[in-house]
């Protein structure tokens, strides 16, 4: 399958799964009013995560802005998705050179992941982008530290489930390389 066709499907994949399903999950970890915020888990940055190595920056930006305008399209929220997108895609490359031990360039048509990066290095990487994501999204849409406590357990809480999603996401759409004796 075509390196486009098959991102082109993910995107669409991911985009739907986003808006379809896990916008109308209304996730509350304790019941309590007083209890955790009502968060959804927002798992569409990893469309960019997951975009292979040697794609340049001018192309991840806009695919950011594409995939942030196409979530706010859906959820009505004018463009807080694509800021937030669009840094994570502009980070994305250094994040990776700071990760990885050899060049980008060394990983001819590979997509990050866990073949190709291991668990802890891909969980790490997905982790701190998917983190400043969150921190940049919920502070622009609260836009008020009047009650940081607020913030700081709203950011935690979705980060914390969106990488669950990530990692359910992970393990069921990837062929995991099996151990060879």
């Amino acid at each position: 399958m075509s390196i486009y066709l098959r991102n082109f499907l993910r995107f669409c994949l991911i985009v739907a799964l986003q808006v379809l399903v896990l916008d109308e999950i209304s996730l509350r970890w304790w019941t309590a009013p007083a209890g955790f915020p009502v968060f959804v888990p927002l798992i569409y940055p990893l469309f960019i995560l997951l975009l292979p190595f040697e794609t340049p920056v001018w192309l991840l930006l806009a695919l950011g802005f594409v995939l942030g305008l196409t979530v706010d399209s859906f959820m009505n929220t004018a463009g807080v998705h694509a800021c937030a997108t669009v840094l994570i895609a502009y980070l994305r490359t250094n994040v990776l050179h700071a990760l990885l031990p050899k060049h980008l360039s060394e990983y001819p048509n590979q997509s990050p992941g866990v073949k190709n990066m291991g668990w802890v290095p891909f969980l790490v990487y997905s982790s701190f982008l998917i983190l400043l994501h969150h921190i940049v999204y919920f502070t622009i849409e609260i836009w008020s530290v009047g009650n940081i406590g607020y913030l700081l357990l709203k950011i935690l809480a979705s980060a914390a489930t969106s990488i669950l999603f990530v990692i359910a996401y992970l393990l069921l759409f990837t062929r995991q390389v099996s151990a060879r004796n």
